[in-house]
């Protein structure tokens, strides 16, 4: 991956629990790694995620779970952590393949737990500095839970970037479309893209 490029906070990295509460002295960040089309596997993450967490108590960082598209080469990080630049320093020291952007983040909760088999999309709304709230998105998530089971859907969970306006969601549904289809209906954000995903913690 190309040196990180810290922007907001995002950061999303693995546990081997159900992770707990975020921590009053440590912040939510999910980050982006933007490998490149067909420059990386799960076993690939998996391996980079043992490292990360044989090397994140260094500088007190906790990373929770991960998420990688094989197919457009993405992985995504989710992490509580003192700072964005801690995270960073996880990345370098474990294995050197450093985030391309790093976010800070809300969430909806820590306790999500996708169901085996299912498909796992995340999707990604960019909706500016400013043009959304944390209560604008909780609220369009709750027309979403109370939409979802018409197209078979179920949204997990989703993290909000403030500062930036980028919204993610992560939902188990039967395909992409049906996904955005319960945005659709929900309350008509539709994101800017979607891909299907796999979970490591």
């Amino acid at each position: 991956m190309q040196n990180a490029i810290i922007t907001g906070a995002l950061t999303l990295v693995a546990a081997t629990t159900p992770a707990p509460a975020a921590s009053a002295t440590k912040k939510l960040f999910l980050d982006v790694h933007d490998v490149g089309k067909g420059k990386v596997t799960a076993k690939d993450v998996s391996n980079a995620h043992k490292q990360d967490l044989a090397t994140q108590g260094t500088y007190g960082v906790d990373f929770k779970a991960y998420w990688v598209d094989e197919k457009a080469g993405r992985i995504y990080c989710l992490a509580e952590a003192p700072s964005a630049e801690a995270t960073h320093a996880v990345h370098q020291k474990a294995h050197g393949l450093v985030a391309s952007k790093i976010m800070e983040v809300t969430a909806d909760n820590m306790n999500w737990m996708p169901t085996p088999g299912m498909k796992l999309y995340m999707d990604i709304h960019h909706l500016g500095p400013g043009k959304v709230t944390a209560k604008d998105v909780a609220s369009a998530h709750q027309r979403d839970l109370e939409v979802g089971h018409k197209h078979s859907v179920k949204y997990l969970n989703y993290w909000l970037d403030e500062k930036s306006g980028t919204v993610m969601c992560l939902s188990e549904a039967p395909s992409a479309e049906a996904a955005i289809d319960v945005h659709r209906e929900a309350h008509g954000l539709i994101p800017d893209s979607i891909e299907e995903v796999t979970e490591g913690r």
